[in-house]
């Protein structure tokens, strides 16, 4: 919205999640793209500038920590086929995705990673000019991985690898010393953080979700690389061993933690590093990937790795884990993103802890603790408006009937998108 412009959001109920608790007959006065004030609603507010949301309940706009929004949706078959698209196709289809995402209530993400490089820059850059319609991104930038590991492109003949862009394999490392050149880079080519793949993936062929890829000197030299640069790490992590190394080492956060431990659960605890799990991921992998064909080898890593995640998962939140929200949108359509909120509820998370986990939660992880999360003086105006219930049944949040975005209204209560 124009600074110095001047908008009032009527709002029957309100889900002050830095409270804990849900205020009825509230007034948010958003001034350009901010929030000046939150009052009472008097009811006398009238005019152009009022957006009736008095039958509604209103909450901060929502927040994912792992989101992929470069390329197209996972194809169950690793990533060779990459080498047939372009940067400018894996752009085009961000800014798809971005559009999808922001629809569907998330006005921030946290972009953990692309295979082409820094097409998530652009594509942040682009949404923060105006250009493309689309949440905030934190950005990765790349993976930081070994030669053949969860981040690399896996498949190919060796002399084919070899002499793929350097872009294709930008963060593909062998020492901690190479570690410390590529996160450089990676920041100053505009990254907001840093990705690191400590061991295989689900998705990746010929790797092993449990092996540890990076050694924790490797790591260590990342976190503190990229602390000079006042950024920090997400490690991707779903294997025990590879788990207490990132720790130990000083990420931020576990990203999926699918085969964790008693040690690891306790040390998250203790450093109060975050876990990001992706909770609802394998349900679609299982489901769509065997009506689809997916590889037989990654259907049976998403087999071994979806019930365990989630035991580890109700583990870690009775520990007192801190744990934000993040999907994997982009092994999904990402629109779909809200669907997690049930299973994380299933797994044990009230109503308003889930919530938190996508707003207040996320902020804190992502740095923006004073932006985004919550609906407050001095933060950016994102919010969303549904018509259910979230506190009774957080499944309401899959049907966000209203989005702003800094003051501007991108989808309103007819369910159709504001004009750009």
């Amino acid at each position: 919205m124009p600074e110095g412009s001047r908008r009032l959001i009527r709002a029957g109920r309100l889900v002050d999640v830095l409270a804990g608790e849900v205020l009825e007959d509230r007034l948010v006065v958003v001034e350009g793209d901010r929030i000046a004030a939150v009052e009472r609603d008097t009811g006398a507010a009238r005019g152009p500038e009022v957006v009736d949301l008095s039958g509604a309940i209103v909450l901060p706009g929502l927040i994912d920590c792992h989101a992929h929004l470069v390329g197209e949706v996972e194809t169950g078959h690793g990533y060779a086929h990459l080498v047939q698209r372009t940067g400018a196709q894996e752009a085009l289809a961000g800014v798809r995705n971005a559009r999808e995402m922001l629809l569907a209530g998330f006005t921030t993400v946290r972009d953990v990673g692309t295979f082409r490089a820094f097409v998530d820059v652009a594509l942040r850059d682009a949404i923060e000019a105006g250009d493309v319609l689309g949440p905030r991104m934190r950005c990765a930038g790349a993976y930081v991985t070994s030669p053949g590991g969860g981040g690399d492109i896996t498949g190919l003949a060796p002399d084919v690898a070899e002499a793929l862009p350097r872009e294709l394999r930008f963060g593909v490392v062998r020492s901690p010393e190479e570690v410390r050149a590529v996160v450089r880079e990676i920041l100053h080519r505009g990254a907001d953080l840093i990705k690191v793949i400590a061991t295989g993936a689900v998705l990746t062929e010929g790797t092993e979700p449990g092996a540890p890829e990076l050694t924790e000197a490797e790591i260590r030299a990342a976190v503190e690389e990229a602390a000079n640069h006042g950024a920090h790490v997400a490690a991707h992590a779903h294997g025990a061993e590879g788990i207490l190394r990132a720790i130990r080492a000083g990420v931020r956060s576990i990203e999926h933690g699918s085969l964790i431990d008693e040690a690891g659960i306790e040390l998250l605890a203790q450093t109060g590093t975050y876990l990001v799990a992706d909770v609802w991921n394998g349900d679609w992998i299982e489901e769509q990937g065997r009506r689809l064909g997916w590889s037989a080898e990654v259907l049976r890593k998403n087999a071994e790795t979806t019930e365990a995640q989630r035991e580890g998962f109700a583990c870690a939140l009775k520990a007192g884990v801190r744990i934000a929200f993040g999907t994997d949108s982009g092994v999904f359509p990402h629109r779909l993103a809200a669907r997690q909120f049930a299973v994380m509820a299933r797994l044990g998370m009230g109503p308003m802890e889930v919530i938190r986990s996508a707003t207040s939660v996320a902020a804190e992880l992502l740095g923006w603790g004073d932006r985004v999360g919550a609906v407050a003086p001095g933060r950016y105006a994102d919010l969303i408006a549904v018509e259910g219930d979230p506190l009774a049944d957080v499944d309401a949040l899959t049907e966000v009937a209203f989005v702003m975005k800094g003051g501007e209204v991108v989808k309103d209560l007819a369910g159709a998108a504001g004009a750009r």
